[in-house]
């Protein structure tokens, strides 16, 4: 039977993901706290934080899921012939705080954001302990794009990009794709499906299908030195 699980600030496992409620789709938990570890072992298990400002903590695991798989992104022949003329330049990990700030900027017809300050700090301390990364596009010393996301094995948890200028959310798109193939990951969680997404290749799959990729690739080594790159060359020909 579904049912909502209640959460205190005590580290406890989390409910399995098939008990989240399909109305709203995917809500499994309320409360808790955003430490590292009850962070890391909600990715973990398939589950991710998801609330406004002024409401408790909702944890979630929607069915079905969207995903992609890094060496089936789509990237158009336009966008293809966009970015080889912009002179932009794309780094990882050297602005993460930046890059979340980006992402939390209000986007157009909405009043505010769900990446609150508490959720800033606590994805910056999963920053500072090695777990979660950024992708950030330059124009000059300017940041115009990004993303930011966790590493989960061989598995990478999108959270959220951001754009200033036309395509530079799609060019950090582009320059994590080429970088998580060469460094051997199989999956992209991007959570819940829109037409965005939709256009660069996300496909959508069942719930049960994530979780069993998640627990097939979550423990899997990849390269220690995968981010400490500093400059992307992105591969467009």
């Amino acid at each position: 039977m579904k049912s909502l699980s209640f959460l205190n600030h005590e580290f406890e496992a989390f409910p399995s993901p098939e008990l989240a409620l399909t109305d709203p789709n995917g809500l499994l938990a309320i409360g808790g706290d955003l430490r590292p570890e009850r962070l890391l072992s909600a990715y973990y298990n398939g589950i991710f934080p998801w609330f406004n400002e002024d409401d408790p903590i909702l944890w979630w695991s929607p069915d079905p899921r969207a995903v992609f798989i890094p060496d089936e992104i789509h990237i158009s022949t336009s966008l293809r012939k966009y970015l080889k003329k912009q002179p932009w330049r794309i780094t990882i990990n050297q602005a993460f705080t930046d890059v979340m700030a980006g992402c939390a900027q209000p986007r157009l017809k909405q009043d505010g954001t769900w990446i609150s300050q508490e959720i800033q700090m606590a994805y910056r301390e999963l920053h500072n302990t090695g777990h979660a990364h950024s992708i950030e596009v330059w124009e000059g010393e300017g940041l115009i794009g990004g993303l930011y996301g966790l590493a989960i094995g061989q598995v990478f948890c999108g959270e959220s990009m951001f754009h200033r200028k036309t395509n530079a959310s799609k060019a950090a798109v582009a320059a994590l794709q080429q970088h998580l193939v060469k460094m051997g990951f199989k999956l992209i969680d991007a959570q819940i499906m829109n037409p965005h997404l939709e256009s660069l290749g996300a496909k959508a799959i069942k719930r049960i299908d994530f979780i069993t990729l998640l627990s097939e690739l979550r423990n899997n080594p990849v390269n220690p030195m995968t981010w400490t790159t500093k400059e992307v060359i992105l591969e467009l020909e």
